[in-house]
């Protein structure tokens, strides 16, 4: 089955440029992106912070001068481009990426048309706009949660060399760590699972090469992606037929096993509480399979927060009665 192709079209007027690279993670869900355009006045002061974004993410940069004080020819612009593109029959589906409720009639219009569409904006964005989407996904939500997942990550990293003291060697030079497509696999297999769907090894190479254009498992010295998971010991593949999926590997500890042990350390330190880093790390060397996204969880701080008793507060963890 073909991917589905999606237009991404981003107001720059309303959106942030510290937003871009989640914007595209996400979509990489959904399909391929085989339009990136953003508008706005780029003479404007106000576009310098998105300038160096658009090279470097291939986003096409549509000029659209503000020729009348209070009147966003942004908007128009933005609009008569998605039209155009409507007509071409070149894609499935559209991602309309602003926090402006003047879109609302654009994206009733597109679903009319059949056509997905994918609405991401801020807090601020209007109810309108949202419910006119396919899906509205807020975009401070997909910063906060990953900018958790990195913090949680380098904190486990230096609790890991506070209590080992040998040297940290990665497997290679490439751009996106193995532990990074690794984590990122998993993800994928739970994501399917909430949805009862099984997880073909071909659906995760697609999924790899969306996020990362240049990902190739040569590059961490293996000659093909089967033997590349089969090799990590979270996974496992299956053969049915002429197909192959990838599944979480049974034997992990059981829920209410981590729990408990969770529990018996937090309430253990007292007054003081733990790390959360730390915590981690004994965690992960008690469980030496474990991972946070096998539970249905997208970081461990939220797996703490669901044990009843638990309490966190800043980079610590404590325990109440």
């Amino acid at each position: 089955m073909e991917d589905k192709r999606y237009a991404v079209l981003i107001d720059s007027d309303n959106i942030s440029a510290k937003y871009i690279h989640y914007i595209l993670d996400e979509m990489t869900k959904y399909g391929v992106v085989t339009y990136r355009r953003i508008y706005g006045d780029w003479t404007s002061t106000q576009t310098t912070r998105w300038k160096h974004q658009l090279l470097e993410n291939s986003i096409s940069p549509i000029q659209q001068f503000s020729n009348t004080v209070g009147k966003n020819a942004t908007d128009s612009a933005l609009i008569i481009d998605a039209m155009d593109i409507l007509y071409t029959e070149n894609v499935d589906g559209f991602c309309l990426v602003s926090s402006d409720g003047d879109f609302t009639r654009l994206a009733t219009r597109l679903r009319e048309s059949g056509m997905d569409v994918i609405g991401m904006g801020e807090n601020k964005t209007p109810r309108s706009f949202r419910a006119a989407c396919t899906v509205f996904t807020n975009l401070e939500i997909l910063a906060a949660q990953a900018d958790e997942n990195r913090k949680e990550k380098e904190e486990q990293e230096a609790a890991k060399k506070r209590t080992d003291k040998g040297t940290v060697v990665t497997d290679t030079e490439a751009n996106v760590s193995k532990q990074d497509i690794e984590d990122d696999i998993a993800e994928i297999i739970t994501e399917n699972e909430n949805h009862e769907k099984d997880t073909g090894l071909g659906e995760i190479g697609s999924r790899l090469v969306k996020k990362y254009s240049d990902f190739d498992v040569r590059t961490y010295g293996y000659s093909s992606l089967s033997k590349f998971i089969e090799e990590i010991e979270r996974f496992e593949l299956v053969k049915d037929h002429h197909n192959v999926f990838v599944r979480l590997k049974d034997g992990g500890a059981s829920r209410s096993t981590v729990d408990a042990y969770l529990v018996e350390i937090i309430r253990g330190s007292g007054a003081v509480g733990l790390d959360l880093g730390f915590t981690g790390q004994k965690v992960h060397k008690k469980f030496p399979n474990f991972n946070v996204k096998d539970y249905g969880y997208a970081t461990f701080s939220k797996l703490l927060q669901s044990i009843p008793n638990l309490r966190i507060e800043g980079n610590s963890i404590y325990y109440e009665e």
